[in-house]
């Protein structure tokens, strides 16, 4: 009898502790969201949901033979420009890449036989990545830091809390005071960032699936366009929602950034060096420098009848100009370039100022590509080699400024849009 009773203890303490685990392996089930991957920290096991954040940009291709399929790509997208009626737009597009492929080719060939876009917004990408997830263990630190204070370790584990002690003369005296609790929300994400290309690789619709097998649930679809239109950010945006309606992820866009502070003081400093780049060839320096120097602000083009369509381009273009002479005492200028096909594009053209400039006997020409953020055929090809040769024919110096690229202070903007837009959607 007493052995029997031994064995029954025995298997009723072994089923308890089989409930026990079931029901911790349950809970554990229920806590975490499915699909949501699980990272090794230095505190053990947590998880961390990641946030996606998807750069969308034009793309360009990357050899010479990618040319033709990109600009099929680039003249079939009716947002950017509308090739009679719609049925016809293809077959136009087919027919315009294939008569200029082989010029195009021959550009290309001039700055590598392929666009850096890609390159550049890969860097963009990195530089991005750190400084969210940067942030992100900065706040964890002070979880952890403020959580010890409580008499909690950053891992949850118990610690001795501070409480209240005896001075050297027996008087009890309270217990320091306790700070207010840090946001815990960063520090339970993970930040990744993915790019996503309209008109070549890596296109959209190429980028989606992978975000999606990564488990991201939520995504911030970042422009790469600083001014807002149908016919680039829209249309990149547009892409991106035909595609992620198939997929559970909430996505939170970010298509305008025209006046961001940060991106107005990362382009004055570019300009700022690119105007001590003339004064210190001259020997002039403040403000009697700067009078020999006329600032160009180069945007661009699009068909006009965008504009008449209530397009904010030009509008946040301008804007965009109106932040920087706040800061700059400059004489300037705007005007627009790269017309690409059978229509009434915005004017003054880039090159039709540049005849003007010299008509009107100025010398020194700093410009500006005011609407890029990096560098491609438009900034490499035809302003650092058309325009340049066009400018020598006509007396003038033209210098460029440096492209964004990963300048710390566009970045630090990048970042700053992506944590002030999730905190303010609440999912942090």
């Amino acid at each position: 009898m007493n052995l029997l009773s031994r064995n029954l203890s025995l298997v009723d303490i072994g089923t308890g502790n089989f409930l026990q685990l079931i029901a911790g392996k349950f809970k554990e089930t229920l806590e975490k969201p499915e699909g949501v991957p699980t990272i090794r920290t230095s505190v053990g096991q947590a998880e961390k949901e990641i946030i996606g954040i998807i750069l969308l940009n034009l793309g360009g291709p990357d050899s010479l033979r990618a040319v033709k399929p990109f600009l099929y790509n680039l003249f079939s997208d009716r947002k950017i420009i509308r090739l009679g009626p719609a049925i016809f737009q293809k077959p136009i597009a087919w027919l315009i890449s294939s008569l200029r492929s082989r010029k195009t080719e021959k550009l290309y060939s001039l700055i590598g036989g392929r666009s850096p876009i890609l390159d550049i917004t890969q860097e963009q990408a990195v530089a991005l990545e750190t400084a969210l997830n940067q942030q992100s263990v900065c706040n964890q630190s002070a979880v952890g830091s403020q959580s010890a204070i409580r008499g909690q370790s950053a891992d949850n584990s118990e610690q001795p809390a501070v409480d209240s002690h005896q001075s050297s003369d027996n008087r009890l005296e309270p217990p320091p005071p306790i700070p207010p609790p840090a946001r815990v929300g960063v520090a339970r994400m993970k930040f990744k960032v993915y790019i996503g290309m309209r008109y070549w690789h890596p296109l959209i619709e190429e980028v989606v699936p992978a975000i999606s097998r990564d488990g991201v649930k939520k995504l911030v679809a970042l422009s790469m366009y600083p001014h807002y239109s149908l016919a680039t950010a829209g249309s990149s945006m547009s892409r991106l929602m035909e595609i992620i309606e198939e997929y559970p992820i909430e996505v939170l866009s970010i298509s305008s950034w025209h006046d961001h502070p940060l991106y107005i003081e990362a382009l004055t400093d570019v300009i700022k060096r690119g105007l001590d780049s003339f004064t210190s060839d001259s020997g002039k320096m403040g403000t009697e420098g700067l009078k020999d120097i006329q600032v160009l602000f180069s945007a661009h083009n699009l068909p006009e009848s965008l504009i008449k369509e209530g397009d904010p381009y030009v509008y946040q273009v301008r804007g965009t100009v109106k932040e920087v002479v706040k800061r700059l005492h400059i004489k300037w200028s705007l005007s627009y370039q790269s017309k690409s096909g059978p229509v009434k594009w915005l004017e003054p053209s880039t090159e039709e100022t540049l005849k003007r400039f010299a008509n009107l006997g100025y010398k020194n020409i700093l410009l500006v590509p005011i609407s890029f953020v990096s560098d491609h055929i438009e900034t490499l090809y035809e302003i650092d080699i058309l325009y340049k040769d066009m400018a020598t024919q006509l007396g003038l110096v033209l210098k460029r400024v440096d492209a964004l690229n990963t300048h710390p202070i566009f970045i630090q903007a990048l970042q700053g849009m992506v944590m002030s837009s999730v905190k303010e959607k609440g999912w942090i």
